[in-house]
Formats: C-alpha cells, sequence, structure tokens
C-alpha cells in the first residue's frame, strides 16, 4: 500500500489534540484542527456585538484550545513559524473538508458514544482509502468500528500517543481484526522515521501495553508504602534516577499525570480485566480515594501529594503529604546506604545488581516492586503481546524507564530472580510468587536472557520458535553497546574510538555529561588521525544522555584560581586547533548531536562538514553565564558568519547585532529546527533525524556519502569581512545603555566589549579582511584576560558548586 501523508485533520483540540497537530506541523505535515461550536456566548463575545453565527465565536474553543498549547512551556512545536501549517475549523462547518485529507485522527473525549458520533461524520465525509485512527487510552477499538463500512475498517485502528506528544517517545498501534496489514506497516514506519517514535504493536486489551502495565506498576508502589513504612520522600527517593527511572520519580508523577488520571485508569481496568490475576492491585489504597474526594489531584488543583506554598517572605517551599495522617507538612530528607553503593556504578545494568543486594528500606522496596512486577509482565504474555520486548520498549519510551522490566530481570539473573520470586514475602493482591510457565521452558530450553546480542545486533528471545531473533524493525540501526567490544579501535579515559564498517570510524565521549577536557582533545585529535591515516569518515557522537554540557570548567577554574595562564593558554588554543582540524581534515566529519550540546559540544558542531542532528537538540554558546567568552571559534565562527551575510551596511549591522546577541544572551536552541533559526546551523550542512534511535545510522550515512562524492579537504579562510572600529561603536554604545539602564552589571558590560572585540576583528580604522587565526588569537586572548578577572572565578565556582550559572 502506498500512502503519502501531506494532510491531516485531528478531530478534538483538548489538550492530546492540540498537541498531537502541533507534532504533525513540526514534520512539515499540513493540518486541519477541528472541534465542537459553542452553546452560549461569553460575556466579551457579546460586548463586541459576536453571536453564535460568527466565526470567531464558532472557532473559539479550538482557537482557545491551540493558542493555550502554543504558550504552553516546554513548547509542543519546533519553531513559532509552524504553527501557520495548523489551519482551524469546527465540526459543523468544516468536517466536510476531511475530504482532502490523508490521514483523520480522532481524539475527543473517551466516551464510546461520542467517538462513535463523530465517526458517523467521518465516514460521509471521508474519501476512500482515507487512513482513521484513535488516539482512545483505553476504549476498545474493535467498539469502535462496530458498524463502519468495510473500506473505512479496513483503513482504521488504534494510534494512541502519549502525552505529551512531542517529548514523549511511545506510539502505540492497535489494530482490530478488520485493519488491513499494509496500513499497520505504513504506521509502524511513519511513526518511526517521521514521528520519531518508538512504535509498539498492541492487542486490543485494556489501557493496551503501556498503561496496563505502568499503571500496575505505580499502583503496586502505592500499596507497598504501609507495609514498608515508606514516607513520599522516600519512595520517590528510590525510585527516582538510581532505579534508572525519571527524577518526577512516582508520586511526582502521578501529581504531573493528575490523580484523577490514575483513578479513571485504574477503574477502568478493575471493570474491563476483571480476570487479571492483579487486579487487587487496581483498587486504590484508602488514602488515595480521600485524596481523590478531596480533590487533591496534583498540580490541576494546586495539590496533591505535593503542595506549593509561600512563607511571611514571598519564598516558595513544596510539603509533602503524610499519607497516614494527610496533613501537609516539611519534605525530610532521605538517607539511604544502598543509593550511596549505587553512587559510583554508572552502567545501569550493574547497578540493579548492586540495589537489589542491598539491605536497607531502599533495597527492600526496590525487591519487593520488582519481583511481583517480574511475575506479572511474564503472565501478560500472550495477553496483551506475543512478544515480551513490546512491553521494555512501552514501558522506556512511555515512562522513561532506562530498561524494561524484562531487562532489569536479565541484569539480574533470569534464573536466580526466579528463586528469589518465590521466596519474597507476598505484599501484593494476585502476588504467587511463579512466573509464567513460559519463562520456565526458556530456561529449559537452554536460553538464560531475555535478550542476547549477536553479531552487533539485539536479539529477543522469541516463544514460538524458541530461538533468539533480531528485534524487528533494528536490523539497520548501529548501536555503540552492541558493537564497542568487537569493534574498539582505540581509547583512553574519555574517548572510546570505534569502527563503524565501510570506511567510517565513531569518536564517543564519556566523560560525566560528556564534558570537553584534556582527554577527550586527545581522543578527538587521535581518531582525526586515524580518519586520515585509514578510513574514509570519522562521526563525533555518544548513547549518553546528552551530547556534551560543554568544556570542563572545572579545570579552567583550577589553571585560573592557580594563574596558570601559560597552561590555560595552552588548553585553549589547542581546543582552537581540534575544532579547526574538523573543518580542515583531509576527511568528511559529521558530527550529530542531541539533547543538550553546549559551550565546546556546539563549537564542535559548528565545525564539522555536516551536522545529522537528532530533533531533539538543544544547542547554544552559554559562556557568558560563567563570565567569558566562547573560546574553543565560537567567537570566531560568528563572526565568519556574519562576514558571510554581509550585503550592505544597514544589513551589515543587523546581522552582527544578530550573531552577537545569540551569543552575548547565551541563547540556547529549544529544538533542532530553532539551533538554525539562531545561527548555530548553516542551510546545507545539517539534516535532522527525528528517531535519536537511527542518529548514528544516519550520520554514519551522511558521512560516507560525502567520501562517495569526492571529498575535498577545505582551504582556510581569509576572507573573512570584520568592521573594526565602525562595529565597536555600536556594540560599546550598546552596552554602555544596556549597563546604565541597569540591565547588565559592570562585569556583563565587560564581556560584552571584550566579545565586540572579537567580533569586529579589534580597533581595525576601516573595515578589512581577516583570517580565521587571526580572530582565533583574538578570541583566545579575551578568554585569558576575562578567566582572570574576579568575577568570573565567582561565577565558575557558584556554577561548579550550585550547578546552574551566576549573573552579577
Amino acid at each position: 500500500m502506498k500512502r503519502n501523508i501531506k494532510k491531516v485533520a485531528v478531530l478534538g483540540s483538548g489538550v492530546m489534540g492540540s498537541r498531537i497537530a502541533c507534532h504533525f506541523a513540526n514534520i512539515g505535515v499540513e493540518v486541519l484542527l477541528l472541534d465542537i461550536v459553542p452553546k452560549e456566548l461569553l460575556p466579551q463575545e457579546e460586548s463586541k456585538g459576536l453571536n453564535l453565527e460568527s466565526k470567531a465565536v464558532r472557532n473559539r474553543i479550538v482557537n482557545t484550545s491551540l493558542d493555550t498549547a502554543l504558550k504552553s512551556n516546554p513548547s509542543p512545536i519546533y519553531s513559532k513559524r509552524y504553527a501557520n501549517r495548523i489551519k482551524t475549523g469546527n465540526f459543523d462547518d468544516n468536517m466536510k473538508d476531511i475530504a482532502q485529507y490523508d490521514w483523520v485522527i480522532e481524539v475527543v473525549v473517551e466516551r464510546l458514544d461520542i467517538k462513535k458520533s463523530v465517526f458517523d461524520q467521518v465516514e460521509k465525509y471521508r474519501k476512500e482509502g482515507t487512513l482513521v485512527t484513535s488516539n482512545t487510552s483505553g476504549i476498545p477499538i474493535n467498539l469502535m468500528a462496530d458498524g463502519r463500512s468495510e473500506d473505512f475498517k479496513k483503513n482504521f485502528c488504534g494510534t494512541h500517543f502519549f502525552n505529551p506528544p512531542r517529548y514523549l517517545e511511545l506510539f502505540e498501534i492497535i489494530p482490530t481484526k478488520h485493519t488491513d496489514p499494509a496500513v499497520i506497516d505504513f504506521l509502524t514506519y511513519f511513526g518511526d522515521k517521521l514521528l520519531g517514535k518508538t512504535v509498539v504493536l498492541c492487542k486490543d486489551t485494556p489501557a493496551f501495553i503501556g498503561n496496563r502495565i505502568g499503571v500496575y506498576s505505580m499502583l503496586a508502589l502505592t500499596h507497598l508504602v504501609e507495609p514498608l513504612e515508606l514516607t513520599i520522600e522516600e519512595v520517590d527517593k528510590y525510585t527516582g534516577p538510581a532505579m534508572g527511572h525519571p527524577k518526577s520519580a512516582t508520586f511526582r508523577t502521578a501529581d504531573v499525570v493528575g490523580l484523577d488520571t490514575l483513578v479513571n485508569v485504574a477503574n477502568g481496568l478493575i471493570e474491563n480485566a476483571p480476570d487479571d490475576e492483579a487486579k487487587g492491585v487496581f483498587q486504590l489504597p484508602a488514602y488515595i480515594s480521600q485524596m481523590a474526594e478531596k480533590k487533591w489531584l496534583g498540580e490541576k488543583t494546586k495539590q496533591g501529594f505535593y503542595k506549593k506554598v509561600k512563607d511571611d517572605k514571598g519564598n516558595s517551599n513544596i510539603l509533602s503529604l503524610n499519607l497516614k495522617t494527610l496533613e501537609y507538612g516539611e519534605q525530610q530528607k532521605v538517607k539511604s546506604s544502598t543509593l550511596e553503593a549505587t553512587k559510583p556504578v554508572e552502567d545501569i545494568r550493574k547497578r540493579m545488581k548492586v540495589y537489589e543486594q542491598g539491605t536497607d528500606k531502599a533495597a527492600q522496596l526496590f525487591r519487593a516492586m520488582h519481583y511481583p512486577l517480574f511475575e506479572y509482565v511474564s503472565n501478560r504474555v500472550p495477553e496483551i503481546t506475543d512478544d515480551f520486548y513490546r512491553i521494555d520498549d512501552a514501558m522506556r519510551a512511555g515512562f522513561g524507564w532506562e530498561l524494561g522490566p524484562f531487562e532489569v530481570w536479565d541484569a539480574l539473573g533470569v534464573r536466580e530472580t526466579i528463586e528469589k520470586i518465590k521466596s519474597e514475602d507476598k505484599r501484593l493482591p494476585g502476588q504467587s510468587g511463579e512466573v509464567a510457565s513460559w519463562v520456565h521452558d526458556m530456561l529449559q530450553g537452554g536460553h538464560e536472557q531475555f535478550y542476547k546480542v549477536i553479531d552487533g545486533v539485539k536479539n529477543f528471545y522469541d516463544i514460538k520458535s524458541k530461538s533468539y531473533q533480531p528485534i524487528p524493525g533494528t536490523e539497520d540501526l548501529i548501536v555503540l553497546d552492541n558493537i564497542r567490544d568487537k569493534k574498539t579501535i582505540w581509547k583512553n579515559t574519555g574517548v572510546t574510538i570505534t569502527d563503524l564498517g565501510d570506511g567510517i570510524i565513531n569518536c564517543e565521549f564519556h566523560t560525566k555529561m560528556n564534558t570537553i577536557g584534556g582527554d577527550v582533545i586527545q581522543g578527538v585529535n587521535k581518531a582525526i588521525d586515524l580518519a586520515e591515516q585509514e578510513y574514509r569518515g570519522l562521526v563525533i557522537t555518544n548513547e549518553g544522555k546528552n551530547f556534551s554540557a560543554g568544556a570542563n570548567i572545572g579545570m579552567i577554574f583550577m589553571m585560573a584560581v592557580e594563574q596558570d595562564y601559560d597552561e590555560l593558554n595552552m588548553a585553549v588554543r589547542m581546543f582552537q586547533n581540534t575544532a579547526m582540524r574538523l573543518r580542515y581534515s583531509s576527511i568528511p566529519v559529521v558530527v550529530a548531536p542531541f539533547q543538550l550540546t553546549l559551550g565546546g559540544g556546539c563549537e564542535f558542531s559548528m565545525h564539522a562538514d555536516f551536522v545529522q542532528l537528532h530533533a531533539e537538540t538543544y544547542m547554544g554558546l552559554v559562556e557568558f553565564g560563567v563570565g567569558v567568552i566562547p573560546g574553543g571559534g565560537g567567537s570566531k565562527e560568528f563572526a565568519l558568519r556574519a562576514s558571510d551575510e554581509f550585503k550592505d551596511d544597514q544589513i551589515t549591522q543587523n546581522t552582527l547585532k544578530e550573531r552577537f546577541l545569540t551569543v552575548g544572551q547565551a541563547k540556547v536552541s529549544t529544538s533542532a529546527v530553532e539551533a538554525y533559526e539562531l545561527g548555530y546551523l548553516q542551510q546545507g550542512k545539517y539534516a535532522i533525524t527525528m528517531n535519536r534511535k537511527r542518529l548514528l545510522a544516519d550520520a554514519k550515512a551522511k558521512a560516507l556519502e560525502l567520501a562517495n562524492e569526492g571529498y575535498l579537504q577545505p582551504a582556510a579562510r581569509k576572507d573573512i569581512k570584520v568592521l573594526g572600529k565602525q562595529g565597536l561603536g555600536i556594540v560599546y554604545a550598546g552596552a554602555a545603555s544596556m549597563h546604565a539602564g541597569h540591565y547588565i552589571s559592570e562585569h556583563d558590560k565587560k564581556i560584552s566589549e571584550k566579545l565586540g572585540y572579537v567580533m569586529c576583528g579589534g580597533d581595525l580604522s576601516v573595515p578589512t579582511e581577516v583570517s580565521e587565526q587571526y580572530l582565533l588569537d583574538l578570541e583566545r586572548k579575551a578568554f585569558l584576560e576575562l578567566c582572570g578577572e574576579r568575577k568570573t572565578l565567582e561565577r565558575i565556582q557558584h556554577m561548579l558548586t550550585k550547578g546552574k550559572p551566576l549573573r552579577n
């Protein structure tokens, strides 16, 4: 089945509908967003002389919803200008327009009768072959298909986005018995490659996969509070990042999602999954029922498990709920010997083993929640899915777990954990201590793991064939974790260089936050040496949580405090030279950033031949926050780019101002698209990968493409036009005005003047063409001078101790 999705109609503009519309706009699709017509006028509409037939009134609900979404933080859209791709309307006037659309997505309220009435209208106007899907989170998809035409049923299924659709990767596909298999194949492809999602095929069972397992896991924890005598603070401390879960952990997550949502899903599971052996877990503990009655639903009602208050001086404080008394009080600090033992263990799989073997309450909770979870998920196969790996996919992509339950089980050892499950105290409803028979069959067949890496590809134990098979859709991915052991060609304490095949190598950072220090600089230069001598191209990326948080400011601070300026000068020069080697090596260099790409990480990207970046890349030169200017080529690079954009004097000044403010205000992009808008990326020299898992493969393909095209080593630039005193006058006047208006400090004024001096090429009497090296020397000199300032050292020290930049 060949489909080309150019236009998507989204029916329902609530929290999910408006944000789904935004994400389709993100990928370049034209969107029609519809909702109901209001039945009553608002006072302000009456005062304007409007009536119920006025277009502004008829589209009020949809326009208000979209406007609210666009103003929300974090934003659901990559760039404000993309909102122009969304057209709004209402069901009464514009449902007929769906005849021109390729995909209709229903996102109305969770009531079967209302959804069916909407589908009556869709059936009336859709053209034959149009894709129709529902974003329901729990209503059986087969019930929605009842009574529809054959063509409708053939092209219909469930497509469940998780909220917020831009950021959460899970995309569940729920076919009916009538759905054309070609539709499933298409949605799998579209969700993966174009929407950037982890696509999980589900059976039409209550809450599908993600919410079935996720809500079980969360409610199981609520039942463990009393027998283990746990506080809210303890549960959230124990079930957060140390366990490989998000910072919001358990109760903070419930506050964000909304207790009413949790209650509704739990009640739905009690009603619709009567044969679930652990259905007692979905019965709410008394304290949650009481909270729901009091409307303590979380952030939406300003209080839930936590409550934000202000003291007499107006300072904010977050109180926590005592689950025994249902009274709020000051949060208590949580200490745990088990958590302390896990801190130095970076490998999440090894950390799970350390966590399980502890002896305090944290370890007790780990065992009490994981052993029943292993039992529960094993029994959900084949009820909710025939392939257990989909459960792991759903929990990682939808709930932010670093490891899914079967992956954790693997880390602990499948066989030995089964014995522990049997002997563990049975604290949860339905907990029997017995795992599903297929797990025993797997072990009896000599298969000791759920997953196994074979020839660099992750395989799963296939229950039907009783053998290991590649996870479908992952065969063309490149995963460093899977190939590092056999393909490493060089490494030091901060870098590993890996052979990706086809003449392309990868340089991977693995320092804390992937910061760039001497070991990384050495590793990058070694990678370039190797690529130039024996290979065809170089990729720079890694599989950490962030690409790079920038230069190692701790190292800079120590050299500056000790006034070892010769050493600091050498370090900065080496950083600059490395950036220049990325640009002027004899082989193509592709940098593949993602998430935080700050300071030196941004500068490396700006000097690459090509940037293959993930859609969620937050890129910026943030050195102003610690009292210096970009010193690894970033200040020089913006002078170069401003020069390339110069056309006449007026544009010259505006271009210089824009580039200056990007650095001076330490602007960080909120998406890959905005990174281009801020000037960190150049037209024709970057591409965006929607699915993070595909980033390395895409980057390798680009490096290979550049090599195959006959890559030529570029010549160093000596034609950069700088404005000299003409530009300096503008910079100095602007800085003085901002200082006089108390918008910036004296030190900020000094940094601004230093940056302006570099970007204008110094105090040249007339506009002049200069070389990159000339600007790099100015940049390094200004950087070193600022490092000697007391205020700079105070800012760096504050950031090292507090974790955030300081302006003073």
